[in-house]
């Protein structure tokens, strides 16, 4: 049989660019060789496309690299290529793709937006489940709504805060902060959610921009620095002494989840450098929980899953209270860390699926997807040519 074509995308114009790269050279190794043909698309932080055997190590080192592009063409499925003075030519048509982008332009709906009109298979949620999955602020609005527990939070637009409630009268919804000055926005935070706080750019992920703000000082300065990455920021109550709990989900229209793991972070939270940098984090597979935590975790996870529509892959994160057992969820992350020492991985390998099956399903289930979805119908006939005259 042919093999397989499998685009792996990485990098990105994104915060979490070099997260990418990480997760893309996992997953570029752990591919089977006899059953794929691999073509590394590497994006840089311009929003430059690169591609060939050589685009990993050209992103990492910071390297031009030959310019590509794929072509938004249903029937073509292409990968173009520069060649030498002939500008871009086709040179691969991709039989399936597998993101390995972290955070905006990867993980939030584009670039499955731009893979779905090539008519390409892809790994991963869709356009509006990578969308709503991405936001966090909307993702705790859907997970509210199905009765799915999330800590207490407010958000406001940056909007909001730049214009020191000096700008035109906004219909707040009923958990936002609008038509109010900074001290007044400060205020209302400490007033309704009490100290401390977490300040997060909604729609990144790997901690980035994100600060546990203790007093007054500390909220101005994490409201500032959130801002530098998004353009609202959502304020969440700090949950005591929490366990930081895992799980992993894997699935189309029949999702299944894997065991729990649990975080010990070596900072005060788990933030950027707790994950990737300092190395004095600690993890456990499995949790140590009893079965009905267990049980009620996954059912969770599961139903925060299908009530974002997400597909392929989820790692859904909780917080619970060591000393009442409550729980809450934190975020469904629809393209988590895939190195071998990442949790979803790990919590797969802990469930009985290695980190080579695991990638086999991923794909499986993008293709089947596809296959499903090119059984709707994409054309209507009208009786008449009136669309003619």
């Amino acid at each position: 049989m042919a093999k397989l074509r499998v685009g792996v995308i990485f990098g990105g114009r994104s915060g979490e660019h070099e997260v990418s790269l990480v997760t893309a050279t996992s997953i570029i190794e752990a591919l089977d060789k006899n059953k794929y043909e691999i073509i590394p698309i590497g994006i840089t932080k311009q929003g430059a496309w690169v591609a060939g055997e050589n685009a990993l190590a050209e992103l990492k080192n910071h390297r031009p690299g030959l310019p590509a592009l794929l072509s938004a063409d249903a029937g073509s499925h292409q990968l173009l290529m520069q060649k030498g003075a002939s500008g871009l030519l086709p040179v691969e048509k991709l039989d399936v793709v597998f993101p390995a982008l972290h955070g905006p332009f990867g993980e939030d709906g584009t670039l499955q937006g731009l893979l779905e009109l090539m008519d390409v298979p892809y790994v991963g949620a869709g356009v509006l489940g990578s969308a709503m999955a991405m936001d966090k602020v909307v993702q705790k609005h859907i997970c509210r709504q199905q009765g799915i527990p999330t800590v207490d939070f407010l958000w406001f637009r940056d909007i909001d805060w730049r214009s020191e409630g000096g700008g035109q009268p906004f219909p707040a919804l009923p958990d936002q902060l609008a038509n109010r000055s900074r001290e007044e926005i400060v205020g209302s935070l400490i007033d309704a959610l009490g100290l401390p706080l977490f300040v997060k750019p909604p729609n990144l992920g790997s901690s980035l921009g994100i600060s546990k703000a203790h007093d007054r000082r500390e909220l101005f300065n994490a409201i500032e620095e959130a801002l530098q990455y998004d353009r609202k920021v959502l304020v969440e109550k700090a949950v005591a002494r929490p366990r930081e709990l895992e799980l992993s989900i894997l699935g189309n229209e029949y999702p299944r989840v894997s065991v729990a793991g649990e975080v010990f972070p070596g900072n005060e939270f788990y933030d950027y450098d707790a994950k990737y940098v300092d190395d004095n984090s600690g993890l456990e597979i499995p949790a140590r929980l009893t079965p009905g935590q267990l049980r009620a975790l996954q059912e969770t996870a599961i139903r925060a899953y299908v009530a974002t529509e997400c597909e392929g892959m989820a790692r859904a994160d909780f917080l619970m209270e060591k000393e009442t057992g409550r729980f809450y969820l934190s975020e469904l992350n629809t393209i988590p860390g895939f190195t071998r020492i990442s949790m979803y991985p790990k919590m797969w390998e802990a469930s009985g699926l290695p980190y080579s099956a695991l990638l086999d399903e991923l794909i499986e289930l993008a293709l089947r997807r596809q296959e499903r979805r090119r059984t709707l119908r994409t054309s209507y006939e009208p009786k008449r040519d009136w669309y003619k005259g």
